[in-house]
């Protein structure tokens, strides 16, 4: 699989090698990308009507607000669903209206998955649903965030029962799986389960009857997760067992041009979770594997911090993603939520921000939350979400400014069109890049004459 991964990485990066370019003069010569997933929130009862952002303690962020560009941005096109996806795919630069095509093929991406153009790949949750009275319900999207060793035994053990010449299955981290299908059809409307929470997802369970063959799948494998012995062991310890398979996020793969293409930087992602690492492979970074990193509550912040900057002496740009906040959000838990805003702030954005500085030279940083996480709803909500870009070579003078998002509202900066915000840090705008093979060709072919002549 890494080998494949890797293969795909060198392929996106090389699609137009064979036009040549200008090196492309850039105001910085680091930049960083700074993700606290679903870090945004709403005003809480319990805590007097201020957000998690405003009662955690954020020296380094507030410090970033009062010297740098800060406003908010949104991520989220009107008419999208308010994903990860999304929003991430907006905050590297890419616009969802053009390049979004699903969540699934952006993991596929991330695990090395090789996929034709006409195959479909979904995001497969091993989740836990209870059938009680004729109906469906979500009583957890992550089977209680069910380890690796034992959701990858249950995945591969189950793999072989639903392999076929259109259908594989392939184990990822926790309760995050794929599932492949080799020329399958589009526009089945699934649904995210971590929107549905204990609440009745009959209806939406009924939709995969409208796929025969998915269905087969889904129903063969709740006969076998109700039998396996791990599940047995989970009930024992009074833990919600992973007793199903929820496809969600299903697309094609996307084709678009990588940041080393429109900018002549290369670069690394540093993410736990797929949708991430995915995104960065299609940008045409590198994977950076950090031990610890576990897209939890207990994930290794510190690391991804420490790993970042040694990439950044070799590396343009590095881009971190902290899963902690959002998965905090989607628990309803404020104490979890202020904990994760707090330790993204002192073990990731504080030494990050330190160790550029220690290393001299020019450099942009930016700080950003992907989408609202409210912990009163357990789900992603839309919106302009805080972000702040800071400079080292322009500091500017905010002194009031602290980063949370009735602060960002104060703030007259607002773009409308999220995916502009990589053109912002950047400082130039990206060059044209031909992917199609057929146009790539008359380019350079126009190119030769001009150069002849």
């Amino acid at each position: 699989m890494n080998a494949e991964k890797k293969t795909a990485q060198e392929k996106l990066k090389d699609e137009s090698k064979d036009i040549e370019h200008e090196k492309m003069e850039l105001p910085s010569s680091k930049y960083v990308v700074l993700i606290g997933d679903g870090m945004a929130d709403l005003p809480c009862d319990e805590l007097d009507g201020k957000t998690p952002l405003e009662v955690a303690r954020t020296p380094a962020m507030d410090r970033l607000a009062r010297m740098g560009e800060f406003g908010r941005v949104r991520t989220i096109p009107g008419g999208y669903p308010p994903g990860s996806d999304v929003a991430n795919m907006s905050l590297l630069g890419y616009d969802p209206k053009k390049y979004y095509t699903g969540r699934g093929p952006l993991e596929a991406a991330a695990m090395g998955v090789k996929m034709n153009p006409e195959d479909v790949a979904f995001r497969c949750n091993l989740v836990t649903l209870s059938f009680r009275e004729g109906r469906v319900y979500m009583e957890d999207y992550s089977a209680g965030h069910i380890s690796n060793a034992e959701a990858t035994a249950l995945i591969e053990d189950l793999a072989p029962l639903v392999a076929s010449r259109s259908f594989e299955l392939i184990p990822g981290v926790s309760y995050r799986h794929l599932l492949l299908w080799r020329g399958g059809p589009e526009g089945l409307a699934t649904v995210p389960p971590h929107d549905f929470t204990g609440k009745d997802v009959t209806e939406a369970w009924h939709i995969y009857e409208d796929e025969p063959l998915l269905y087969e799948i889904l129903t063969r494998a709740i006969t076998f997760f109700h039998r396996h012995p791990i599940n047995d062991k989970r009930r024992e310890k009074g833990l919600n067992p992973a007793n199903a398979l929820w496809p969600w996020g299903e697309g094609r793969r996307p084709v678009v041009a990588t940041l080393t293409q429109q900018w002549d930087i290369e670069g690394s992602v540093i993410a736990a979770v797929d949708l991430i690492r995915g995104l960065g492979v299609w940008a045409g970074l590198e994977v950076v594997n950090v031990p610890g990193a576990t897209g939890y509550l207990d994930t290794n912040y510190r690391g991804k911090a420490d790993a970042a900057l040694r990439e950044l002496e070799t590396k343009d740009i590095v881009v971190v993603h902290v899963e902690a906040p959002d998965e905090a959000g989607h628990m309803g838990s404020l104490k979890e939520k202020i904990k994760a805003i707090e330790k993204f702030d002192r073990e990731v954005v504080g030494p990050v921000t330190d160790g550029l500085r220690e290393m001299g030279g020019a450099y942009r940083i930016l700080v950003a939350t992907d989408h609202y996480t409210p912990v009163s709803i357990r789900t992603h909500s839309a919106g302009p979400v805080p972000f702040v870009i800071y400079d080292s070579m322009n500091p500017v003078d905010n002194p009031d400014a602290a980063w949370n998002e009735t602060a960002a509202k104060k703030s007259p900066l607002l773009l409308d069109d999220g995916y502009t915000i990589m053109t912002r840090l950047i400082g130039a705008e990206p060059r044209y890049v031909e992917l199609d093979p057929k146009k790539k060709k008359q380019l350079l072919l126009q190119q030769q004459q001009q150069q002849q002549q």
